[in-house]
């Protein structure tokens, strides 16, 4: 049995909502799965393996970092800043974002290893330097604000070779959160498709990275698909003058990133004898789909990532195929688990978990009937759907095809009372009637209007209780 330390993680819970009936022949079994983390931290939370102490970080003159006191760092952080020359018009847009990631690195918790790098068709640590992490404290902090000071604007953009540096640097540090930031205007020209796919496969499962784009001549599937390899988050900040908007949104995902307290947590599914698993998808705060990143747990048991956690819930959309069952009849579909893995290579620990049924009846009104969560987050993955949808159709030219997508859209928001993507798609068309879906495409759209909408498309409401 591994050793247990004194840090704790948040205590995990799950809740399963679903219809468990079935009619005769029936075969497919949809659940809600919500996880609730509380009581990070010192107190609350559950016991959790020793994690060896990190391996002493170097401040800017290569010695060693001044001692913080307390327990040992368990987070690293790398922030990656587009330096290319794009990045120099507007000028004011290379000032703010410098100004942005000062005021994100003065929310860098003490203890907290950190670097800054400089990308453009290469990549250039900026701080500390030399292959290292530097150690948060008042004096590295301030160090760090100052090489920012220095950085200017020029040359392509290779976002592959920033993940990489990336995951070298955080692959120094032996703790458990390793996160990534990455903030670019523009796309990803210096380097092959390939070569950002290569380098985003790499990564997957060794830091979780949120993105961001600023300005508008960056591309939107680039960056969100960044963050969804990463387990990260994606936005625009579309005014690259707007430097209290940049300000606060790179202080916020700062502030998101030292908030987590445990890494590596995986969603496993155990299916018995004839059940396998349709589909894994997240579906609140963001719609994810996990079915592709399974890793096989053992027999008929796999386990999805989700990435780090603090504390915080999230909802999970299961979909399993049952074997067909004469009525009355019932059976465990599925049972749902949070695991993480132990330090010391034993088995992983089982943080808590909840049970997925299937039970034949010839009541029609109860098989029949739709779980309201299970209704909810099926609009919801719909909605994100239509959105990119009517905006393709309508950057292929068309228009009937995006008007109806787009229309269908404004129902489901309407319906679900996702305001904030209604308000969204209020910028792009003429809504006649939201109940129906029935709207005008705007004859003239901004390009920063459309790129919201998509980018924040995958953006969900959770059910109103």
């Amino acid at each position: 049995m591994a050793d247990f330390a004194k840090s704790t993680v948040p205590r995990f819970s799950v809740e399963v909502y679903q219809n468990e009936y079935l009619p005769e022949g029936g075969r497919e079994v949809n659940a809600i799965v919500t996880v609730t983390s509380t009581g990070g931290g010192t107190t609350g939370g559950m016991p959790i393996p020793a994690i060896p102490a990190p391996a002493p970080a170097l401040d800017e003159g290569g010695g060693p970092a001044r001692d913080q006191g307390g327990p040992a760092p368990r987070a690293a952080v790398v922030i990656m800043v587009d330096c290319s020359g794009s990045m120099d018009y507007p000028p004011a847009k290379m000032r703010n974002a410098r100004d942005a990631t000062a005021a994100a690195i003065d929310a860098i918790r003490d203890g907290v290893a950190f670097a800054v790098v400089a990308g453009t068709h290469k990549v250039e640590e900026v701080f500390p330097g030399g292959g290292r992490l530097a150690t948060a404290d008042p004096a590295t902090r301030a160090r760090a604000k100052d090489a920012l000071r220095r950085l200017s604007a020029d040359g392509g953009t290779a976002i592959g070779t920033w993940l990489r540096l990336a995951d070298r640097l955080l692959a120094s540090a032996d703790v458990p959160i390793r996160h990534g930031i990455l903030l670019t205007d523009g796309r990803n020209e210096h380097e092959e498709p390939g070569e950002l796919r290569a380098a985003l496969k790499a990564c997957a499962g060794r830091f979780t990275c949120d993105a961001r784009g600023v300005g508008t001549d960056w591309e939107v599937k680039e960056v969100t698909g960044i963050a969804s390899a990463l387990l990260g988050t994606a936005d625009i900040v579309a005014d690259p003058s707007d430097l209290a908007a940049l300000t606060a949104d790179f202080t916020r995902m700062m502030d998101a990133a030292m908030g987590k307290e445990v890494a590596d947590v995986g969603l496993r599914v155990w299916t018995p004898l004839g059940a396998e698993v349709a589909f894994v998808k997240q579906v609140a705060p963001t719609v994810e789909d996990l079915t592709d990143r399974r890793a096989e747990a053992g027999a008929r048991a796999g386990d999805y990532p989700t990435g780090s956690w603090g504390d915080e819930s999230r909802d999970y959309h299961l979909c399993v195929r049952v074997p067909t069952a004469e009525v009355g009849q019932e059976m465990l579909a599925a049972r749902v688990s949070l695991v993480l893995p132990q330090h010391d290579g034993g088995l992983p620990a089982t943080l808590t978990q909840g049970l997925v049924r299937a039970v034949w009846t010839e009541d029609m009104v109860a098989s029949t009937a739709m779980n309201p969560q299970v209704a909810h987050y099926t609009g919801q993955t719909e909605l994100a759907q239509v959105i990119q949808q009517g905006l393709d159709a309508r950057k292929a030219g068309d228009m009937d095809g995006a008007t109806a997508k787009l229309g269908r859209a404004v129902q489901l928001a309407s319906t679900s009372g996702n305001e904030g993507t209604a308000k969204l798609l209020a910028k792009v068309v003429d809504v006649v009637d939201a109940a129906t879906g029935t709207v005008r495409l705007k004859a003239k759209v901004a390009e920063a209007d459309e790129m919201t909408l998509e980018t924040r498309s995958t953006k969900t409401v959770r059910v109103k209780k």
